[in-house]
């Protein structure tokens, strides 16, 4: 049976996917092994060709939206570029971050390796936003690292800009990274969360997204609950939680 992607929406212009974790959205030259693709599963999937209209990093689940034609796409993007997006990402951190607050914190420029620079481009600092609020917590009487209990938070996100890898950045910022980032996390607390808990995922997910549709004008809400190891890992902890 061929690979299928869960569909949360779509209609002649659009289709929005809740996008599993450890998937790229398209080809990358970093990750020139893999063979598995969303814009290709999708477009298998449906029969048509399909255009991202903004992206998430690979080990984030959650909300995709796609246009069914590159111009839709584009006004789709226009969308986020113009900040009229909602977006709305849980977390699990490591640490007990503040009850609520933001975090303003400028982010230089990552690009892609292959990606064009004209003389105009810049990697400058670029400002960044996020949001957060701590929704549960929990200590663990285990020693993960130097201390002899081990805390960890779920934080719902709201991301004002879109710089890439924000919200991982920001939250290692704040020093409390999020568990299962082999990038900018810890890797014992990653660890532990593998070997002890079963749980082998980024837990980063995008679990509500609102935006116009590109030709109504109709505000849509998509959302899409966690699910496989995150909810499992939300369960062990008795994090039952309404999304």
């Amino acid at each position: 049976m061929p690979e299928e992607l869960p569909i949360l929406y779509r209609d002649e212009l659009i289709v929005v996917i809740d996008k599993p974790p450890n998937l790229l959205v398209h080809r990358s030259e970093i990750d020139r092994h893999e063979t598995r693709f969303a814009i290709q599963i999708l477009r298998d999937q449906i029969g048509q060709y399909v255009w991202p209209a903004h992206r998430l990093d690979r080990g984030t689940s959650g909300v995709l939206l796609f246009g069914l034609n590159r111009e839709i796409a584009g006004a789709l993007g226009r969308q986020f570029d113009a900040g009229s997006v909602e977006k709305r990402y849980w977390a699990v951190v490591r640490g007990f971050p503040p009850d609520s607050g933001s975090i303003d914190h400028a982010l230089s420029r990552q690009r892609d390796p292959y990606e064009f620079r004209g003389e105009r481009s810049s990697d400058e600092a670029q400002p960044a936003l996020t949001h957060f609020r701590k929704l549960a917590e929990i200590e663990l009487p285990v020693a993960v690292d130097r201390y002899p209990s081990s805390r960890y938070a779920l934080l719902e996100l709201d991301p004002v800009t879109g710089r890439r890898h924000q919200l991982r950045r920001h939250l290692k910022h704040i020093a409390h990274p999020i568990i299962g980032d082999a990038t900018y996390g810890k890797g014992r607390h990653n660890r532990y969360f593998a070997e002890h808990l079963n749980c082998h995922r980024l837990l980063l997910a995008c679990t509500q997204m609102n935006f116009d549709h590109p030709v109504s004008g109709q505000r849509l809400e998509m959302k899409a609950p966690v699910s496989g190891e995150f909810a499992a890992t939300l369960a062990l902890f008795n994090w039952n939680r309404d999304q």
